[in-house]
């Protein structure tokens, strides 16, 4: 009894009853004009005639023009927000967006439809039965009702059946229950099938998973090269700061160099994470391929490094694009952070080329007797550099050459 009651009027039973009251109200504007349309056919007296013929017609009219203006994309994403608050139905098996192809327009188009049409016949058995209900079940307490037309029709006025009045009225208030249950029930039933995701739908959702995915992915590499970087810089220049005082020498400029270059590389890098980590808090990876380091702030990146980096830069820098400036600069800082952790403290070259047809870099090193090394996971050391390069088109290679560790990247305008 208790998990019928629950089927009947549970909260889930309500919200259903609720959405199918709501396609009742979202038909009144068909309905009307249903009414314009075959009230004079039937002759009737007026725009709310209670004549059947007028109503049932008004009904005929009304579904297909509710079919027809389902048809446009956005009657989904309001079909699709309704039936996730009110239908039980999981989130996750609904389509997001606008229908998108014509099976797509077609399922919402007849989901609305199915909604409205059996949210007005709930929707008005709602209005109207209750109060009828109640007053059958009242007759046996009203000797007034029971010589109304009312208690007449039922035959109650004769006393021997006035009693039957009462349960008659509570199996139509439980009729009415049970009706609005089962549309509800057939609703939920179908909203996944109607409403749900078309292949089209399913591979726009992978798309942007992947390239939701991607940005996350830019943002990690963004920040490891950043921070990866200025932490082998902070570290070879703090190393040779140490060595200096420790022995004794009165090179005080050096250690004044190193400590500025030690300033601006930690304020530059403070700066770099609070951008992506502000980024990845306010949920927008996309704002990956916003303002970022470029080519115009090499200078600064080598200086951070220490003297032992010299930077030779051709061509016009501020000529290449936002984008493909900001990659260049993360492959040069990549590859310092490499050369810095493996070239010991040796002298670097970097010549960045800014061509009509592309953009070359060329790190320089000598070779310490042990070749540089990559380390598992894309985005770290040279992996990253070829990964950067690869997306963008170009080539990236590494390797000794005529007795140096020579790192060459080219990538097209």
């Amino acid at each position: 009894m208790r998990r019928c009651a629950d089927v009947l009027f549970g909260q889930r039973a309500r919200l259903r009853w609720l959405h199918l009251i709501l396609g009742g109200a979202l038909f009144m504007p068909y309905w009307l004009v249903g009414t314009l349309v075959t009230g004079p056919l039937v002759d009737a007296p007026g725009l709310f005639s209670g004549s059947l013929a007028v109503q049932l017609g008004a009904y005929a009219v009304g579904l297909p023009l509710a079919a027809v203006t389902a048809l446009f994309p956005a009657a989904r994403p309001l079909s699709v927000a309704a039936a996730r608050a009110l239908c039980g139905v999981p989130a996750d098996r609904f389509a997001d967006g606008p229908a998108r192809g014509r099976e797509a327009k077609a399922r919402a188009a007849g989901w609305f439809t199915l909604h409205v049409g059996a949210g007005a016949l709930v929707a008005g058995a709602t209005l109207a039965l209750p109060p009828f209900a109640v007053a059958v079940a009242a007759l046996p307490f009203s000797p007034g009702l029971r010589r109304s037309e009312l208690g007449r029709f039922w035959g109650l006025d004769r006393v021997g059946w006035v009693w039957a009045a009462l349960p008659a009225g509570l199996l139509m208030l439980l009729a009415l229950a049970a009706a609005a249950a089962a549309a509800g029930a057939l609703l939920a039933k179908l909203a996944p099938v109607l409403l749900g995701p078309s292949p089209a739908d399913r591979l726009a959702a992978a798309e942007r998973r992947a390239a939701e995915a991607e940005s996350r992915n830019r943002l990690a590499r963004e920040l490891h090269d950043s921070v990866g970087h200025a932490l082998s810089a902070v570290t070879l220049q703090a190393g040779a700061a140490r060595r200096v005082l420790e022995a004794g020498g009165a090179d005080l400029e050096f250690v004044r160099e190193a400590l500025t270059a030690i300033e601006e590389t930690t304020r530059r890098t403070v700066g770099e994470l609070d951008r992506v980590l502000g980024l990845l808090r306010r949920g927008e990876p996309g704002g990956a391929d916003g303002a970022g380091p470029g080519l115009d702030a090499l200078e600064a990146l080598v200086r951070g490094a220490g003297p032992h980096v010299a930077l030779t830069v051709t061509g016009a820098p501020a000529r290449v694009p936002e984008a493909l400036s900001r990659e260049a600069y993360r492959i040069v800082q990549e590859g310092l952070t490499n050369a810095a952790r493996h070239a010991g403290g040796a002298p670097v070259t970097v010549r960045v080329g800014v061509h009509d047809e592309e953009v070359e870099i060329t790190m320089e090193n000598p070779l310490s007797g042990r070749p540089p090394v990559t380390r598992p996971g894309g985005g770290h050391g040279l992996r990253g550099v070829a990964e950067r390069a690869r997306l963008l088109g170009g080539t990236a290679g590494a390797g000794p050459v005529d007795g140096v560790w020579r790192l060459a990247v080219r990538i097209p305008r």
